[in-house]
Formats: C-alpha cells, sequence, structure tokens
C-alpha cells in the first residue's frame, strides 16, 4: 500500500534506521543522504519517509511531498555551497531506477553536460 512502508525496501529500511546511510538532512517528511556510488563530488539522494514506488506514483498520490522533496533539493544545494546543481528522478527500470522507492538524486559540484550519458 503506497505510503506504507515495505519490509524488502532498502530505502524504508534507512528511514527506520535499520540500513546505515550518511544522513546529511532530515525533515519530518524527508531524509537525505549521500549516495553509496557519486555520480558526482556532490550526489546526494532525498527520499520521502513514505513509500511511493516511483516519482508518478508520489506526484499523483502526495503532491505536496513531492514539493517537499524539491525544497530539500534546494535546502541540500544550499548546505553544500553548489550554486548550481541537478535534480534527477528515474522513473521506472527502463530510466535507471534500481530502487523502487521515490529518490531526487541531487548531483553537482562539477560540469554536468546536457544530455546525460
Amino acid at each position: 500500500m503506497a505510503g506504507e512502508p515495505q519490509d524488502d525496501c532498502l530505502f524504508c529500511k534507512i528511514v527506520a534506521g535499520h540500513v546505515p546511510a550518511t544522513i546529511v538532512r532530515e525533515t519530518e517528511t524527508t531524509v537525505a543522504f549521500r549516495d553509496i556510488n557519486p555520480q558526482a563530488p556532490t550526489h546526494v539522494l532525498i527520499i520521502p519517509r513514505a513509500h511511493h514506488k516511483d516519482a508518478a506514483a508520489l506526484a499523483v498520490a502526495d503532491p505536496a511531498l513531492a514539493a517537499d522533496l524539491l525544497r530539500e533539493a534546494q535546502a541540500v544545494a544550499d548546505e553544500e555551497k553548489l550554486d548550481s546543481y541537478r535534480v534527477v528522478f528515474n522513473t521506472g527500470a527502463g530510466a535507471g531506477q534500481t530502487v523502487f522507492h521515490t529518490h531526487a538524486h541531487v548531483l553537482g559540484g562539477r560540469g554536468l553536460e546536457w544530455p546525460p550519458g
């Protein structure tokens, strides 16, 4: 069920404190932590505490929570002293999503060319 923690979800386990992560920010609705396989000098993931499988599902179920993720992206960028950065939501396996719990990647600290990859 959307919003409920999932026993088999890595990010739900991080939210619950059962799996360690390098936490950089926490709010009532979100947790931000460093990516274990960074793709840029700054690579932070921001996840909602509530489980939603991807950004599309989150946007439909809880638009205010989706907005919280974007606000936190700016807060992370400010704390990391990034004057420019990229926010990426991978939605679906074909787009590179490997953990099916909504998460925003905040990437910065180097030039980010477009299109990526």
